[in-house]
């Protein structure tokens, strides 16, 4: 089994597209993290939409997005891989452009922005990838992916803090963090596009597995809309959690916001590199049990309430990061070593739909789970997240291709 033993950065920024290519993850996390995490509020503030409106259509912009998933995987199929990346961008800085023409008081063109800002966001992912499936193989791919990550969580959160601290400009500053994210994105579009890589179309010698149907997955794809609930908690199930239940600061959910980004950006690469030792789908399945055992540490953490609540759910969510990093470092690999060459784009856009699917449905479930107690909430997810990393496990579809890989 290939075993990656130390971090090369010259090397790591080759296999992960190039330097240009890395610049362009790098604007192209700046300028969505400028506007993602407050495009609802742009919506209520600077066009003077109501709040179920404007988040009936971001909704909206997320399925369609995942509606086109299949059309994306076709495309990477046919050998485009930045084209296909840059498009997503560009496609962002439509919606950005659309998003800045919209008179106030008319939900129809924002509608139509967060539908393009939804479309470029899902293809982006499963492009990236491939990408970087075409320029890197083994366990280099696999960190390459991770450092993809690291890297592009840097961006977003350095983009968040730029932009929480111009919130108190109002509506104008909104409008000005727009334009900075459109022109982000076309600058992160032009340099991914200057990579020009393309796939050669992939030839297989009779008889070989990867000439075959691409893996049918069912069981890891059911278990990935559960695993990337591990996503929205930090976001969503902890501040709901500390503010409204454990009657905390404010400052304790954006200090485990914090927290949580800088382990991202330090540890995922180190983490990765360290599980390369191990199966992927193993490395998968003790992903699942760390955040499984998480969510109970926070069900006990919010039993203790008063002032030790606080502190405890913050001391959990750590081993909550490092069960999302070890997910984030397997899942995606995992997926790229088992599609055939010359399904590759179609398997990772079944993968991105399932991905997608899960942080559509997470925070109904989180937030309609969260009135019926901590049991209910951290039991429930428990039990869910365990059950699917034992379907992780039991599943051998493809597993033949890992030993190739």
């Amino acid at each position: 089994m290939e075993t990656i033993t130390k971090i090369r950065p010259r090397a790591l920024v080759r296999a992960s597209g190039g330097p240009r290519y890395a610049v362009a993850l790098v604007v192209d996390a700046l300028g969505t993290g400028l506007l993602r995490p407050f495009l609802l509020l742009y919506g209520v503030m600077v066009l003077q939409l109501s709040a179920p409106a404007t988040g009936i259509a971001m909704t909206a912009g997320i399925v369609v997005g995942l509606v086109c998933m299949p059309a994306v995987g076709r495309w990477l199929d046919r050998g485009a891989r930045s084209t296909v990346v840059a498009a997503s961008m560009l496609v962002r800085a439509l919606g950005v452009t659309l998003l800045l023409a919209t008179p106030a008081g008319h939900v129809g063109p924002f509608a139509a922005a967060a539908l393009l800002l939804g479309v470029g966001n899902q293809a982006w992912p499963a492009a990236h990838a491939a990408l970087v499936a075409t320029v890197a193989h083994g366990r280099e791919r696999d960190t390459a992916l991770a450092a993809g990550r690291a890297l592009r969580n840097a961006g977003l959160g350095m983009g968040a803090l730029l932009a929480t601290a111009c919130l108190a400009g109002g509506a104008p500053a909104l409008r000005a963090m727009a334009v900075a994210t459109g022109i982000a994105y076309l600058t992160a579009a032009a340099l991914a596009w200057s990579v020009r890589l393309r796939a050669r179309p992939a030839v297989t010698p009779a008889g070989d597995g990867d000439a075959g149907p691409a893996p049918r997955m069912r069981g890891l794809l059911a278990a990935n809309v559960v695993y990337v609930f591990c996503l929205n908690v930090p976001e969503i199930a902890l501040p709901l959690v500390l503010v409204t239940q454990l009657h905390a600061s404010p400052v304790w959910p954006a200090a485990v916001f914090v927290a949580n980004t800088v382990l991202v950006v330090t540890l995922q690469v180190p983490v990765t590199v360290l599980m390369s030792r191990f199966p992927r789908r193993t490395v998968l399945a003790l992903a699942g049990v760390l955040l499984a055992v998480s969510y109970l540490g926070f069900l006990a953490a919010t039993s203790l309430g008063g002032g030790w609540g606080a502190p405890a759910v913050a001391a959990v969510s750590v081993v909550c990061t490092l069960g999302e990093i070890v997910y984030a470092g397997s899942a995606v690999a995992l997926v790229t070593a088992l599609a055939p060459a010359h399904a590759l784009g179609r398997v990772l856009a079944r993968f991105e739909l399932s991905t997608g699917f899960g942080l559509a449905v997470s925070p109904a479930v989180i937030t309609a789970l969260a009135p019926h107690g901590p049991t209910a909430l951290w039991g429930g997810l428990a039990g869910a997240t365990l059950l699917s990393a034992c379907a992780v496990a039991a599943e051998k579809d493809g597993d033949d291709r890992l030993g190739r890989r």
